[in-house]
């Protein structure tokens, strides 16, 4: 059984739950030190009983916890409660296991340091939060938030381009580190050991052969395969600098050291600090063999040319810091001269566990309540916050021609209900709902007004919000977001649309086992 919502490219099978975080033995040690006040009745008192008190005092502590916690919605709390309350034993220890954030006291202190260094750098460039004056007025209070999530301000001068196919972007890829002259840096939650993986990783060992200075770094868990492979020893050996984010470690002792279902989700290259790529692709063939019944995976991937690709190279740097040790200090944006007409205004805005609380929520949201003709989403998994669904009904019902594109087939049987559960509301309301059925949608796209476009690594759902390190980059262009545009329209041609009639003639099974998974949501 999967105790959160496995929409990874795992399976559910793979424990992923831990012991974790002081404040979890905190608690621990809080209900241990009662024990010996029932040691000195053990004499009056029968096995049995001694149980149940124990049970009690720490499903009590644990209940006080779910209340006192300061990081947590009232959703959330209620769910737990339940949780915790209904299932006295598995709730407990569900709780221990994966009720808090943790990812590490080193860790945790090393990000928080590399996030105010790079606010602070970037605050009194002339690209300010309070004013990117290389943004039309109505959309800068949109790169403003982007800005108060992780610092990086909107910069003008950058061109993009969207990838034909997952095999054409990786095939840029290579093409642009086979061209690299000073650096190359590659981040990826998966790195798989196929086709597209291993043109990669020749790549990188041809660039560090030539005295390129390369490094590659990945998620501990998504990528665990390609750690114990020869590819990733061969690309050490060649001289590229190789790092873990987020590695697995000791079963044993990790519990100490953070939760281990927080991962690092993000997708980064970039070459010779000009060129990068973002997008919801990993480093892995569109069969993505892994979970091959659900191919083809169909993601969306940009690649930018501009003063954009130093912030993402910022962004890898922070990683590595934190990963390696190294102190790599975070840089500042270097002024780029403002153009006339230019392709792209971009900002990175990456999001994590410990720095902005409900900080991608905050931009979707502010994104779709800015919506005035058209506002088209295409996510794998939606499992939103109450606000956001509130949002998404509230721009249909004020005229806004409001599409969500979804899977049909889902990798996560959790995931694909909990989404489900929302259909008929966003239904009544006019939002139009369609599901892909070209293989597994996995593409992470927002367009905005024909405008403004979001892309990027974080999905819709819980684990993006509040358990995943994301990348993404907001765009202003109405060149780009058309590109992005069109590649929504051939996602809606090859999907199926939802009807109100459809949803209400669901079987009363599949509704209650939808709106029952979608009710855990909070807590996953």
């Amino acid at each position: 059984m999967c105790l959160c919502f496995n929409h990874t490219t795992l399976p559910c099978s793979r424990a992923r739950i831990q012991i974790c975080g002081i404040s979890n033995l905190i608690l621990l040690d809080r209900m241990l030190a009662e024990v010996y006040v029932i040691g000195q009745a053990a004499d009056m008192l029968s096995a049995g009983e001694i149980f149940f008190i124990l049970h009690v005092m720490v499903q009590i502590a644990v209940v006080m916890r779910v209340l006192e916690h300061p990081r947590r919605q009232p959703t959330s709390r209620i769910a737990w409660l339940v949780v915790v309350l209904a299932l006295p034993l598995v709730g407990i220890i569900a709780y221990l296991m994966l009720g808090e954030t943790n990812i590490g006291r080193r860790n945790r202190k090393a990000m928080l340091a590399l996030a105010d260094t790079r606010k602070n750098l970037s605050s009194g460039q002339e690209h300010s939060a309070d004013n990117p004056d290389c943004v039309p007025s109505e959309y800068a209070h949109l790169f403003s938030v982007g800005y108060s999530i992780s610092g990086f301000p909107a910069v003008a001068g950058n061109q993009a381009e969207l990838m034909s196919s997952s095999l054409a972007a990786i095939e840029a890829i290579v093409a642009d580190i086979d061209a690299a002259c000073s650096t190359v840096d590659v981040l990826f939650y998966i790195w798989l050991t196929d086709g597209s993986g291993a043109k990669v990783a020749e790549a990188l060992t041809r660039a560090a052969e030539r005295g390129v200075s390369c490094r590659a770094m990945v998620d501990g868990l998504g990528s665990r395969k390609l750690l114990r492979s020869r590819i990733w020893k061969r690309m050490a050996k060649a001289g590229v600098r190789t790092a873990v984010a987020l590695p697995l470690g000791n079963p044993l002792l990790s519990p100490l050291q953070g939760r281990m279902d927080l991962r690092n989700h993000r997708k980064i290259v970039v070459i010779d600090g000009e060129i990068t790529y973002c997008g919801s692709q990993n480093c892995a063939d569109d069969a993505f063999r892994i979970k091959a019944k659900f191919a083809p995976w169909v993601d969306l991937m940009l690649r930018f040319t501009g003063p954009i690709a130093q912030q993402n190279q910022t962004l890898f740097e922070m990683d590595w810091t934190v990963y390696t040790g190294e102190e790599v200090v975070p840089r500042a944006q270097e002024a780029t001269e403002q153009l006339a007409h230019v392709d792209a205004v971009a900002q990175v805005v990456a999001s994590g566990p410990i720095l902005r609380y409900s900080a991608m929520p905050e931009l979707y949201l502010s994104l779709i309540y800015r919506s005035r003709r058209e506002l088209v989403i295409s996510t794998p998994y939606y499992v939103p916050t109450q606000a956001m669904q509130e949002a998404l009904c509230a721009s249909a019902y004020r005229g806004v021609q409001t599409t969500l594109i979804l899977p049909a087939r889902n990798d996560s049987r959790e995931v694909a209900a909990a989404s489900r559960s929302y259909y008929s509301q966003l239904l009544e309301s006019g939002v139009h709902i369609h599901e892909y059925q070209g293989g597994l949608l996995h593409s992470k796209s927002l367009t905005l007004d024909g405008d403004i476009t979001l892309i990027g690594s974080a999905n819709m759902d819980q684990r993006s919000f509040d358990l995943n390190f994301e990348n993404n980059i907001l765009i202003y262009s109405p060149s780009v977001t058309a590109s992005v545009r069109e590649r929504q329209q051939v996602y809606l041609d090859s999907a199926r649309v939802v009807t109100p009639e459809e949803v209400a003639n669901w079987p009363l099974g599949r509704r209650l086992w939808n709106n029952a998974v979608a009710m855990l949501g909070p807590i996953l």
